[in-house]
């Protein structure tokens, strides 16, 4: 990843500064005070998942690990901190030397979560450490919630294509991050030619109402669209009457007419009326597509109607209502000296308003029944039990500041299939509810 694909100056390739200010002034206290090299764990978290949610999807893994790679301060970086008086000149040399050199682990993308699981953990000192929380939670919260909302309207299609097609309707940044979490959610392709050049996400898309409105006539629109992008195209049939365009595109197209697309009116009544015209024409192949502000919600209420994909736009983009996951990133072990054979303390934030969290190095299993459905999150700081060994959940993501899990992002999207598969059939009612799984600490 480079400069222009995180949307910076190409004179600015660093992650460096999506980060908050006191990041900086954390560190240049620490490193006055002699305590920056203390060996320290911090982890990723939740106290809560969103109401309502049963589950949880971790997704941007993939992108956090771009991220600590490239969070260098370079002359540019330098400079802004130096003519801003971020932080003092030993700091300044301190961060021209900065290249993460410690341990990560987390879950793996796609893997489903519950309050408590320990997302994330990295280890190394608290200086270097200390740095990368911002940016990690800005990748993890987001993605996190878009997947999250996907894998929802995922279970709701039952089996149904869906395109994302949210761009127009958040940051264009953002829209190449939620087009990639939403894939890995579920979601089978995109409209955002972004997200499929970095990310290799299939794309699709023919034409809008403006295209129709441009020509003279609504057959004159479908020629030009057929001529140009063959029968099997897409044809949207809602720009003027519905029946009247539907017969228009079968009769420029042909029974071989590849979709029609709907995009207002009562989904499930025109979808039955569209289907039943199409197969009185002979174009009993030709698939219905339906957009117009979809969510799960809308999505299952189309369960019996003859559509054959959805396009989702806008509520998946804002994560339906639940546009982050309040993610922390906490301190929860450091040693009590920079010798680097210092022990860990276990330490905690203890406060009121239920934003304590608890201390300690922690491992995470997936505790299963005799069906091998889960039932558990078991979230532990001392040995493992035998029984859970081969259940654990975090693997090693980076070891001595070098990436070792790089994967396909096919291979997030099919774990995350599997891991919603093994959850409680309860998990995918789209009723509000409590998490499916309880989180057990041992």
């Amino acid at each position: 990843m480079n400069a222009a694909d995180l949307g910076l100056p190409v004179d600015v390739p660093s992650t460096a500064l999506f980060t908050d200010q006191y990041e900086l002034t954390m560190l240049q206290a620490a490193l006055r005070a002699g305590t920056a090299d203390r060996r320290s764990v911090f982890e990723v978290f939740t106290r809560r998942l969103p109401e309502g949610r049963r589950y949880g999807v971790v997704a941007g893994i993939g992108r956090v690990l771009d991220a600590v790679e490239n969070f260098r301060f370079d002359p540019g970086v330098l400079g802004f901190l130096r003519e801003r008086n971020i932080v003092d000149e030993p700091t300044l040399r301190w961060l021209a030397g900065y290249r993460f050199s410690g341990d990560i682990w987390g879950y793996p993308e796609g893997e489903v979560y519950f309050p408590g699981s320990p997302i994330l953990r990295v280890e190394g000192s608290f200086a270097e450490c200390v740095l990368l929380e911002t940016v990690v939670l800005s990748i993890l919260n987001h993605d996190s919630a878009i997947a999250a909302a996907a894998s929802r309207m995922s279970a709701a299609a039952g089996g149904r294509r869906l395109i994302e097609m949210g761009a127009r309707r958040t940051h264009e940044l953002a829209a190449v991050a939620s087009a990639r979490a939403a894939y890995v959610g579920g979601f089978d392709s995109t409209s955002d030619l972004a997200s499929g050049f970095r990310y290799g996400i299939p794309t699709v898309g023919t034409s809008a109402h403006a295209f129709t409105l441009l020509h003279d006539t609504e057959r004159d629109a479908f020629r030009a669209q057929i001529d140009s992008l063959g029968s099997g195209t897409t044809l949207l049939v809602d720009t003027y009457d519905v029946t009247e365009a539907v017969r228009t595109a079968v009769e420029v197209a042909g029974k071989d007419l590849g979709a029609v697309r709907i995009d207002s009116g009562d989904l499930l009544l025109v979808a039955h009326r569209v289907r039943q015209q199409l197969d009185e024409l002979g174009a009993v192949d030709t698939k219905i597509v339906v957009t117009s502000d979809l969510d799960e919600y809308a999505i299952a209420s189309l369960a019996a109607a003859p559509v054959d994909a959805y396009g989702v736009g806008t509520q998946l983009v804002t994560g339906s209502g639940h546009p982050t996951c309040s993610m922390v990133y906490k301190l929860v072990a450091r040693a009590q000296s920079a010798d680097p054979r210092a022990p860990l303390t276990a330490v905690a934030k203890k406060s009121l308003g239920g934003k304590a969290s608890v201390g300690g190095r922690k491992w995470a299993a997936r505790r299963t029944d005799k069906d091998g459905v889960a039932e558990a999150e078991v979230v532990g700081t001392g040995p493992v039990p035998p029984d859970l060994a081969d259940q654990q959940l975090l693997v090693e993501l980076v070891k001595g500041g070098d990436v070792v899990a790089r994967e396909p992002l096919e291979a997030a999207r099919a774990r995350h299939i599997a891991a919603r598969a093994g959850l409680p059939m309860s998990a995918i009612q789209l009723s509000r509810g409590e998490p499916v799984l309880p989180t057990e600490y041992v």
